[in-house]
């Protein structure tokens, strides 16, 4: 769009559109807005998230102009260079938010989707449905781009948001919040849906809101992960560390495992999902091939190696600060391994269950690799950098989920949602089960009667071509 579509950003003084007392009236007012959000019809929602799509490319040279401000006050505030890489919004980054939105629209409707059907009675029918889970609290470091990201899956799904990003990112998350929050009017949804918190005070203020807030998702550092999973009753979805893996096994293409191995660490060095630790075969350092081919491959990209406890002594590398280390940089762990065994082992002691990848051209070991490495996101013959909302094709990403609840690995639309119990009955009652006879039979839903349906379809249309190839040899035969 031209530039002249854009509008400046507003003066950042309040995010919301009145003065709210406290974080509780806040969070009680998400809660409400949300609900008028969940009352759209599912096209509504996709329209709102199209307007909001076309919103952020309109207001992109106001975008851009708030992040280099912030780039600037980062930059004399000394900020880490990983920090500054976060927070940089790169050319074409609006355009990849938009269509993030747009993917996110166009998925099926995700609430009171039909799990399961049963027939507890004659006339007594239950049903499983989803549902949002209701107001979640997103804590997000200086990544910006995130913003729009968590507000489209918290669209689609129906829930209310508190969004606390980084105060290195102030400027550019103001004018993302309210470039969003500016299309609710249209569609009858209260702006303060999508609160924009302010100060750390008023997120320790929300973390006591276990009555009112449903989730916290914290986006950042393992210190900011931890601080929220020890300061709160809420429950907690994320992960604290981003160790992933790499394990060029015996068998590897090395052409393959060099490329992927590089994708993997310089792609984005910051990123939760970049390689930090790469295990290798100890049969490539007894053939050359480490000193020849993989190790060139290394530092030809600019990434600085240091040696787990066996690889500083045999391949005469530094010593890596820990076995268990994120760099969040160009600089990678080394640690040789002699067989599969191995190298799981040390994944699992060494790891955060994050993302793990094995190269190799040996399909019983990418299957007993991918069958028992515990991470969240396991991968065979390809870079860790697709463990993502956006590239696995759910529009985008909350967050990385690392626990064994809930969800795991990247959280999309899906990982936003919980369930409800329908039941329908016609005057039904128990009087201690003796006004009831139970048949507790399993009805079929809405989709698996339409996979149904296409099946027998399918199978009537077999069942015509057969006759009709019968008919025609037949005919033959005669003539």
């Amino acid at each position: 769009r031209p530039a002249s579509s854009a509008r400046a950003p507003s003066t950042p003084a309040r995010v919301v559109t009145r003065a709210m007392s406290s974080t509780r009236d806040q969070a009680v007012a998400a809660r409400s807005a949300s609900r008028q959000l969940q009352n759209l019809s599912s096209e509504k929602r996709a329209e709102l998230l199209c307007a909001i799509a076309d919103a952020l490319e309109a207001n992109e040279p106001a975008i851009m102009a708030a992040n280099a401000e912030d780039m600037k006050t980062a930059e004399a505030a000394n900020t880490e260079p990983n920090l500054m890489n976060r927070l940089k919004m790169k050319p074409g980054k609006i355009a990849q938010l938009a269509e993030g939105a747009r993917q996110i629209a166009a998925m099926p409707e995700p609430i009171a989707r039909t799990l399961s059907k049963m027939e507890i009675a004659d006339g007594l029918a239950l049903e499983q449905v989803t549902a949002p889970l209701g107001v979640l609290l997103i804590i997000f470091e200086s990544r910006p781009d995130a913003l729009p990201q968590i507000a489209s899956l918290a669209i689609r799904s129906g829930n209310g948001l508190l969004l606390k990003g980084g105060k290195e990112a102030q400027k550019t998350n103001a004018v993302l919040h309210r470039v969003i929050v500016e299309c609710f009017p249209k569609f009858g949804v209260a702006r303060e849906c999508i609160v924009l918190v302010e100060g750390r005070e008023a997120v320790s203020d929300i973390l006591k809101l276990n009555d009112v807030v449903d989730l916290v998702i914290p986006r950042g550092s393992n210190d900011l992960v931890s601080y929220i999973q020890n300061n709160t009753k809420i429950p907690v979805l994320g992960h604290a560390d981003g160790v992933c893996h790499v394990y060029i096994d015996e068998k590897a293409n090395l052409d393959m495992a060099c490329r992927l191995a590089v994708d993997s660490k310089t792609d984005y060095p910051a990123a939760c999902n970049a390689l930090e630790t790469l295990l290798v075969h100890a049969s490539h350092v007894a053939s050359g091939a480490w000193e020849e081919k993989i190790k060139p491959a290394m530092l030809q990209a600019g990434i600085e190696l240091f040696g787990g406890k066996i690889a500083a002594k045999s391949l005469k590398l530094p010593p890596a600060p820990a076995l268990r280390h994120e760099y969040g940089r160009p600089a990678m762990t080394v640690e040789t391994v002699d067989h599969l065994d191995a190298a799981i082992d040390y994944i699992h002691a060494n790891g955060s269950a994050h993302t793990d990848c094995v190269i190799t051209d040996d399909a019983r070991v990418a299957s007993e690799f991918l069958r028992r490495v515990d991470s969240a996101c396991v991968f065979h013959n390809c870079s860790t950098r697709f463990s993502d909302g956006f590239r696995m094709g759910l529009g985008a990403e909350v967050g990385i989920s690392t626990s064994r609840i809930h969800a795991r690995g990247p959280v999309g639309v899906e990982g936003l949602l919980t369930t409800r119990w329908l039941l329908r009955g016609r005057g039904h009652y128990s009087d201690k089960d003796t006004a009831v006879k139970y048949t507790h039979r399993v009805l079929p839903t809405d989709e698996q009667w339409m996979y149904r349906a296409m099946g027998y379809v399918g199978l009537a249309i077999g069942i015509a071509n057969a006759a009709h190839i019968g008919m025609s040899l037949y005919n033959l035969r005669k003539k």
